[in-house]
């Protein structure tokens, strides 16, 4: 299996994970969350959107949660916009990098933004400008580019001609995004080839949805392809408010665990980001989908049943075989 040595993991259940919940999460537990993570060694974190407050009601508070985070050396926090006026108050709340984010969908766009894909990509420019005046980066990703919930599947060649846009307008960092889960291994693997082939000199990422049980097969297909940026969503909390049926990205825990496995670097801590995980689902009040937290990482040894044992303490003969 051709697997990268290393990779980077980049956390983002405080925007993506709870843009949809209705019930507001106050701005000090966002801010434990996100200080337990870094605290784990997640080496970039999406701590915050800002978008209208009136389209996601949870990120209101985007100013507050960066001012608020302990910022530990070494770890980036990173925020998501959509259009100028985002990137202004980024730029203002001091961000390590912004993230744009354009639907491969127009009708999955003007759900998210109210804009085409093309008026999306024309703003692309001036929000540049406003990251570039303030040195910070700009990533873009694209959404929905394995399929629309309401428009059905997206052609290839539409995803990579954004991606061609994009990267002609000069981002630093590019994703393309399973929203839905809509997603298999061989398509995204064909994805990353095709833009890999096109653009070898652009770091590139994904960001999975494991809405149908397939995303760490993704992941790996993903990571076969060359892919060394991954996102993923601690105790796999959160879903799109945008998409129907949709759920969280990619379990954190979960895929750290399987790359650690695997032998791929991620320079994590993975009991304290088991521990970041259980305080999450603490915190949010309700079971979280993460499977490593609530069973223990491969090969956790547990006491030999007394029942297994002879008075002596050796293991009774099993006659059964």
């Amino acid at each position: 299996m051709n697997l990268p040595k290393k990779v980077t993991i980049r956390e983002v259940a405080l925007r993506d994970g709870i843009q949809g919940r209705k019930e507001f999460i106050p701005t000090e537990v966002k801010i434990r969350i996100i200080n337990a993570i870094a605290e784990a060694g997640v080496p970039r974190i999406e701590a915050t959107s800002f978008m209208n407050p009136r389209a996601i009601p949870q990120t209101t508070d985007a100013e507050q949660v960066m001012a608020g985070v302990e910022r530990r050396p070494g770890t980036s926090y990173e925020c998501l916009v959509a259009n100028l006026k985002g990137a202004q108050r980024a730029a203002d709340a001091g961000v390590d990098a912004m993230c744009l984010v354009i639907a491969a969908s127009d009708t999955m766009n003007r759900a998210n933004v109210n804009m085409t894909a093309e008026e999306s990509l024309a703003q692309v420019p001036a929000i540049l400008k406003t990251a570039r005046h303030a040195n910070i980066p700009l990533m873009a990703g694209i959404a929905s580019a394995t399929g629309c919930p309401y428009t059905g599947q997206v052609a290839q060649d539409r995803v990579l001609w954004l991606a061609d846009e994009l990267v002609r307008l000069g981002v630093d960092e590019l994703y393309f995004a399973d929203s839905v889960g809509f997603g298999n291994p061989a398509e995204m693997e064909r994805l990353v080839t095709l833009f890999q082939e096109r653009h070898p000199e652009m770091p590139m990422g994904v960001h999975i949805h494991d809405t149908r049980g397939l995303g760490l097969a993704n992941t790996v297909a993903c990571l076969q392809a060359g892919t060394a940026l991954l996102e993923g969503s601690i105790g796999g909390l959160g879903g799109c408010p945008y998409a129907p049926g949709s759920s969280g990205n990619v379990c954190t825990e979960d895929m750290v665990h399987m790359l650690h496995l695997m032998g791929v670097e991620t320079g994590i801590d993975l009991d304290r980001l088991i521990d970041a995980a259980r305080l999450t689902q603490d915190l949010i009040g309700h079971p979280l989908p993460g499977r490593v937290m609530q069973v223990g990482k491969a090969f956790t040894l547990h006491p030999i049943p007394e029942a297994l044992l002879t008075p002596g303490g050796r293991m009774v003969q099993n006659l059964t075989r």
